[in-house]
């Protein structure tokens, strides 16, 4: 990791708070498949539409191993709720797939700052509603056996997704975070000693929070879910940490709130990686196992899934 950290300084590319949203995002899509494998076949890809709730179609892409009535996870992609759509976590998505052998649906939600919080969260649960309703059939899927994951913001939209099926009564066979955020703001001991140098700045942070959301609503749950007034009853979750990331200390505290409300809970801490190190399976051995790891958790909680 400290190598490929160091690669990635000589290359002196521009840091996305110096660019345009629009500028990010090109650099972005270039560059965020770079260090993972080609992506896998699979026997189905499509690409569909998911009504959010204005109406508006929003792009998600299928994938599965075969064409059965598998269970289906939700994704969200990372990205600050800025950048990130479904090239960017295409090889990521089909992995998942791959190694659970059930169905994942990436959401292409919409993105600040032309769309700020909490149009993001609303397109993730207009997304979860129809999956549970009338999506997973349509797909030829199995709707019961529902999950919902996501990486990074991905993940903090994960959380409070799972947080709304329990509130609306939408049974979830698992919540997958991957370095998901949790806390209002950037205030915890690990944002001070990882803040630069780490692959995640802390200027990047505060770019895409400005972007997003404005600082007098943060302490909202539905972008910081460990501010929740409770979170009894919320799906078992399964959480993947790294040790040299900004967020780690926010999702620790989220793991343990989460078994202090008796909500089982698996936790991965993986030692010596970065914020992001899932999506580097070309580079890193510890990236595959973790998404092995992820592929199991769903495969044991959709087998426990009724």
């Amino acid at each position: 990791m400290a190598g490929l950290l160091d690669r990635i300084r000589r290359a002196q590319r521009v840091p996305f708070h110096a660019m345009t949203p629009a500028e990010a995002r090109t650099a972005y899509d270039k560059a965020a498949e770079v260090l993972e494998p080609p992506r896998a076949p699979l026997a189905r890809v499509q690409d569909i539409t998911v009504p959010a709730a204005d109406g508006t179609p929003l792009p998600a892409r299928l994938y599965a191993p075969n064409h059965d009535r598998l269970p289906v996870l939700l994704y969200l992609h990372g990205g600050g709720f800025v950048i990130g759509g479904l090239e960017t976590h295409d090889s990521l998505c089909r992995q998942l797939a791959l190694r659970s052998g059930g169905a994942v649906l990436a959401l292409d939600y919409r993105l600040a700052p032309a769309h700020r919080f909490p149009t993001a969260v609303d397109d993730t649960w207009a997304a979860l509603h129809w999956l549970a309703g009338p999506g997973a059939a349509a797909l030829g899927l199995d709707g019961s056996r529902l999950a919902v994951g996501g990486d990074s913001a991905g993940g903090t939209l994960a959380a409070v997704a799972a947080l709304h099926a329990r509130d609306c009564g939408l049974p979830l066979a698992l919540q997958l975070l991957i370095t998901p955020g949790t806390t209002a703001h950037q205030d915890t001991p690990s944002h001070r000693l990882f803040a630069n140098g780490f692959l995640l700045d802390a200027a990047n942070v505060s770019w895409f929070f400005d972007h997003y959301i404005d600082h007098h609503h943060r302490t909202d749950w539905r972008f910081a879910p460990l501010l929740a007034d409770d979170l009894d009853g919320v799906a078992p979750a399964w959480l993947l940490l790294a040790e040299c990331d900004p967020l780690v200390d926010e999702g620790i505290a989220y793991a343990d709130r989460l078994r202090m409300a008796g909500v089982p809970v698996d936790l991965e801490l993986v030692r010596g990686m970065t914020h992001d190190f899932i999506k580097m399976g070309r580079a890193l051995k510890e990236a595959g196992q973790a998404q092995q790891a992820a592929a199991d958790a769903l495969r044991a909680a959709w087998t426990m899934t009724p």
